[in-house]
């Protein structure tokens, strides 16, 4: 009646008088109960007059018995919310539930009420509130004091974060409200198991930090109940009351740290000098980095103290001589605490660098051992780091500047040292050096360059040639003038001589390593442009010359490449040229080899080689992708017509000796058929919104080629060129009739004759690059594949086609290559498939049901786990007959597909146990190493399940996990050594 306005408020009060002036206070309570429930759904539409007239009411109930007390406050929350609430009453309200009502004794629902009431006026009545002044912040305390429910805690915090943000006035109170707030401190509260509200610890925590943290006028209070905490025995308290300090030193300033920065030093030099625990050392250098930022922030007056300057004084002091002692025991927590301190300004950083960088300088000459040398260096490199923070320094401020020549003369020493670990500091300090603005001089430069070059080619150990290429890679960019005209020529001449070396690696290892340099070093365009020649003339000299039956030297030379092309995909212009020169190249040395292989049969054919055509496919891949569609396009009109139409104006040195025919019959021309897959490189990784030039008919040549052409490589590469263009094609008459012709070519293939795995082949790529898309032909030919299974010739085949299916393909249907890939698609073909196999096998015959549990290992192999662990009941029973198999593949598949679930799922699995265990013991013996090392990680992943379902098997686990101890292969030892391990430890205290 009240919602529609056939009834007014003040009416329904009329109505419950009886009730209202009961002298049973739970009649009384009742009718209150249903007025205030009538005021919570209707506070929106009452008048002024009668908000007035109710709050009278409700304010002198507040003097009524306890049981009437909730109703009463129910009634003033929704009151609360009038916007029709006249001026003083919020003030009104409040004063009488400070003056009448006990709060904490209340219920807890009835405590969050009280809340609520001060958290709405605070919200709308602010400045009415504040008139209130000290007074209200006393009546709050009163309030909250003893409050215990983490759920009535949060809106507590809150509102004390409220009345310090917003400025109400604390008066006398400060200390009141702060140990109101502080005795919560630190949090302790852990939340009951299925804890319907959702409060979990670290939620008190932060609310609870936002209070404390919130004013510096806590600051006497806090900060030496944070030093009594840091010296507590619970790393929790540890962790809360370092994190809490940090908080702090955003707001504190001199004034409020000044009397505790000797104990707050104190104790943090305690922490990460004795400490075990990485978390709270880790808290303890945040803490001290904050206390110093907080101390270089202060503004000084002429006549105060540079608290920053005494603070920093006292690390020194307590630090600087661990620097120097022998045994290096306290080397790295001296340094970390130096460096916390100085990473907080450039100030502080000046202060303890000029003391501590000669320092390090100085016992870096003195130890002469690498590994002492190596520690020392790493402690230089920390503070080098912290140098770039500020970029370029005037040399008169910087210590670091001022010790130049010092400091490079160690890091060069460094790098000459025959202790690969210092090299590996020397060259990260290198790398630090080089990217300070300024900081080497021209000479220096070249000097890094050289060591760069030398550590990269002639460095004995892997490790310091890979880091040497990597710092050449990320310093290019910033000196390309002294890359490309000092590090480049200097690679080429290694490239081209002839000559071995004493002491140098073998000739091969030192090309390749060439080859490395070059593409890690090419990462500015300019470089770019000097080094793609040096790899390209490298490579046609590979393929000329005496050295061309070298098949890996001409992989070696495409990697480089390749990387390369990913270096330069983000930078367009360097993109662009780098496509332009590389695949015309690659494309003309490719034609001519497979020109000459089909006049002069007897020539070298290296460039042919599957592994190396496979090397080929990623380089063109990689310049393609990354292409603009105006600029791809143009390079689509001349690639597709040379292989259509033997077009070959487009490619460097284009006198050939016969024409290119690679989709004409003939053997002669098998060698050209080859080069389709650098065909398929190139227009798979097209964008999808660049037309491709006489699609359809490129379509039907890659078709027939997939079919009809006896070498497997180029039927496999036709058939995923074909799949690829499919995939992304536009859908429509032009696609169902290509699909339509695929299917007309397939059928009859797979049927019987010569060619069923070339049939099988297409069919595969077909179906995944219409499964991707979520084609509706996809079922279709997935349910052929499904038949196939029982084919005694094709069905294992068919079988591990399954993985195809569901994996990432490297070279074409993927993301990268721009193919059309919807989300969840995996899933989808589960749903779609899985029951389909599993009925599959149960109706198939005993020869064949070894390929219906191949192909469903693969399915759930690649499926995401937690769609796995909801179908688990289900597919268990099947998933454990599939280790029964003797295909040591599907064994390998099954195997890695449990091991996730034990994990994940546990509950499910120890229903299983007995089972599992068998198999897995059983499996260990597998004379597969692969089974073998499965099995056993299994073995172990079973220790996650409840350890009431483990105990009755750990004797004989033990037992039987002797055996692979003694294996005959290491790594097989070693995971028996593990799994044993976690078996021995089951059920042990603490476990």
């Amino acid at each position: 009646g009240v919602k529609n306005g056939s009834w007014s408020v003040l009416q329904v009060v009329e109505a419950l008088g009886s009730c209202l002036e009961n002298t049973d206070p739970r009649t009384r309570g009742r009718g209150i109960q249903l007025l205030s429930q009538v005021l919570l759904q209707c506070y929106s539409l009452l008048q002024e007059k009668e908000v007035l007239h109710l709050v009278l009411f409700y304010e002198n109930r507040l003097q009524d018995h306890h049981l009437v007390i909730p109703s009463v406050l129910q009634g003033l929350r929704a009151l609360s919310m009038c916007e029709v609430l006249a001026p003083g009453l919020a003030v009104s309200v409040l004063k009488a539930i400070f003056q009448e009502v006990h709060v904490q004794s209340l219920l807890q629902l009835d405590r969050h009420t009280v809340y609520s009431i001060i958290t709405n006026f605070m919200g709308t009545r602010e400045e009415e509130l504040k008139g209130l002044g000290a007074d209200f912040t006393f009546g709050f305390i009163q309030v909250m004091d003893g409050e215990k429910d983490p759920r009535n805690l949060l809106v507590a915090f809150q509102i004390v974060r409220d009345l310090i943000a917003k400025n109400y006035s604390l008066g006398p109170f400060v200390e009141e409200l702060f140990e109101v707030t502080s005795c919560y401190f630190p949090i302790d509260f852990s939340p009951p198991p299925n804890d319907p509200h959702g409060i979990q610890r670290e939620d008190l925590i932060l609310s609870l930090r936002a209070v404390l943290a919130s004013t510096s006028q806590f600051a006497e209070f806090l900060l030496p109940l944070l030093i009594e905490k840091m010296d507590s025995d619970l790393q929790s308290a540890k962790l809360d009351s370092l994190q809490t300090l940090t908080a702090c030193c955003a707001i504190y300033g001199q004034k409020e740290l000044q009397e505790f920065l000797p104990s707050l030093w104190s104790s943090l030099r305690r922490e990460v000098f004795q400490t075990a625990s990485e978390k709270v050392e880790a808290e303890c250098l945040a803490a001290l980095h904050a206390l110093s930022a907080c101390l270089s922030r202060s503004v000084l007056r002429s006549d105060t103290e540079d608290l920053l300057d005494s603070f920093l004084g006292s690390i020194l002091q307590d630090c600087r001589h661990h620097l120097c002692e022998p045994d290096m025991k306290l080397v790295w927590p001296s340094a970390k605490l130096l460096q916390a301190a100085a990473g907080a300004s450039l100030r502080a950083y000046h202060c303890v660098t000029r003391s501590v960088l000669p320092l390090l300088l100085e016992q870096y000459t003195k130890h002469p051992q690498s590994s002492q040398r190596r520690t020392i260096l790493e402690m230089l490199l920390g503070f080098l780091e912290l140098h770039q923070k500020w970029g370029h320094v005037h040399e008169d401020e910087s210590p670091v500047l001022s010790l130049r020549a010092s400091v490079c003369s160690v890091v060069f020493s460094a790098l000459t040292d025959p202790s690969v670990q210092l090299q590996l500091v020397g060259i990260r300090a290198l790398t630090v050096l080089s990217s300070l603005q300024g900081f080497l001089s021209p000479s220096d430069l070249e000097l890094v360059v050289d060591h760069l070059i030398c550590l990269a080619l002639r460095g004995e150990d892997a490790q310091s040639s890979e880091a040497a290429m990597e710092a050449a890679g990320s310093l290019a960019p910033i000196y390309p003038k002294v890359f490309s005209g000092h590090m480049v020529p200097r690679l080429e001449e290694e490239l081209q001589s002839e000559r071995e070396e004493e002491g140098s690696p073998d000739r091969c290892s030192l090309r390749q390593r060439c080859l490395q340099a070059l593409a890690a070093v090419s990462t500015h365009t300019s470089i770019v442009r000097e080094t793609v020649p040096v790899l390209l003339q490298h490579l046609r000299k590979v393929q000329k010359g005496s050295e061309a039956a070298n098949v890996q030297d001409l992989v070696s030379v495409c990697q480089s490449l390749h990387r390369v092309a990913l270096q330069c995909q983000q930078d367009a212009e360097g993109c662009w040229y780098y496509h332009q020169t590389v695949v015309p190249c690659l494309l003309a040395m490719a034609v001519q080899a497979a020109m000459q292989e089909s006049t002069q049969p007897l020539l070298c054919k290296a460039l042919l080689e599957e592994e190396v055509l496979a090397a080929m496919v990623p380089v063109i891949s990689a310049a393609t992708t990354h292409l603009s569609p105006e600029l791809a396009a143009q390079s689509v009109s001349h690639v597709v017509p040379l292989f259509l139409d033997g077009e070959v104006s487009f490619l460097p040195q284009n006198s050939f000796p016969c024409l290119f025919q690679p989709f004409e019959d003939g053997e002669c021309l098998e060698a050209q058929r080859r080069l389709v897959a650098l065909l398929m490189a190139f227009v798979c990784s097209l964008p999808r919104n660049v037309a491709i030039p006489q699609q359809e008919r490129l379509l039907r040549e890659l078709l027939a080629l997939s079919c009809s052409c006896n070498c497997p490589f180029t039927a496999t590469t036709a058939a995923k060129c074909f799949a690829g263009l499919v995939n992304k094609h536009p859908a429509g008459q032009q696609l169902d009739e290509i699909l339509q012709l695929a299917v007309n070519r397939v059928e009859p293939g797979l049927a019987e004759g010569p060619r069923r795995t070339q049939a099988l082949t297409l069919l595969l790529w077909v179906t995944k690059a219409l499964v991707l898309r979520y084609h509706p032909l996809s079922s279709r030919l997935t349910d052929k594949l499904l038949t196939l299974l029982s084919d005694t010739e094709l069905g294992p085949a068919v079988a591990d086609g399954f993985s195809l299916l569901m994996a990432e393909s490297p070279d074409v249907l993927h993301r990268g290559c721009h193919a059309d890939v919807r989300i969840m698609f995996r899933q989808r073909f589960f749903t779609d498939n899985v029951p389909k196999l599993v009925q599959g096998f149960h109706g198939a015959g005993p020869d064949v049901k070894a390929n219906y549990l191949k192909g469903l290992s693969h399915v759930l192999n690649h499926l995401p786990k937690p769609v796995l662990v909801t179908e688990l009941p289900t597919l268990l029973p099947l998933l454990l007959e599939a280790l029964s198999c003797s295909d040591r593949v599907v064994q390998l598949s099954t195997l890695s597909c449990l091991q996730p679930l034990l994990l994940e799922a546990p509950q499910i699995m120890s229903l299983h146990v007995d089972t599992l265990v068998t198999k897995f013991l059983s499996l260990t013996s597998s004379p597969t190493m692969a089974v073998r090392i499965a099995a056993l990680r299994c073995a172990h992943a079973l220790t996650s399940l409840p350890i009431t379902a483990l105990l009755p098997y750990k004797a004989r686990v033990i037992r039987a996990l002797a055996k692979p101890l003694d294996d005959k292969k290491r790594l097989v030892r070693k995971e028996a050594v593990a799994a044993r391990g976690e078996w021995f430890l089951l059920g042990s205290p603490g476990r």
